[in-house]
């Protein structure tokens, strides 16, 4: 009862808070890379102008993943951002399992100067437009 009163007496400070966090979320969710649908990615690597990372471990990776992707595990890429330098000039498109892992990735690698973005839904949502996955190691 006291919460509602204080909502209602100080209206103005809670939607501020409110305004604050959404943009804050908002702002976390820009720097870790922006979404792109599958069509985008199928786009931007027709082009020429991308590299997908699958951040996936090597078994999920195994099973099924993206003609052309590499796979630098999640727990790995620290150490292995370096492979990553000679695609500074090219957009680094992160592809996780549902979205869970590439968020971190492209916070780090944005931090490093990549240019981010991070399939929307992940390999699930690939799958799920019934788009082509390659099996074993690419």
């Amino acid at each position: 009862m006291d919460f509602l009163v204080f909502i209602t007496q100080e209206w103005l400070l809670v939607t501020t808070l409110i305004v604050l966090v959404y943009l804050y979320v908002w702002r976390e969710r820009i720097k870790s890379g922006r979404p792109i649908t599958p069509h985008e990615v199928t786009k931007l690597v027709n082009e020429g102008n991308a590299v997908l990372v699958d951040v996936r471990e090597s078994t999920e990776y195994k099973a099924g993943h993206i003609v052309g992707s590499l796979n630098i595990p999640y727990a790995k890429l620290s150490k292995e951002s370096t492979e990553l330098a000679d695609y500074k000039g090219k957009v680094i498109i992160l592809i996780d399992k549902l979205g869970q892992h590439a968020g971190a990735v492209g916070r780090f690698l944005g931090r490093e100067g990549f240019d981010v973005r991070r399939l929307g839904g992940g390999i699930a949502e690939w799958q799920a437009q019934s788009l082509p996955l390659v099996k074993g190691k690419n």
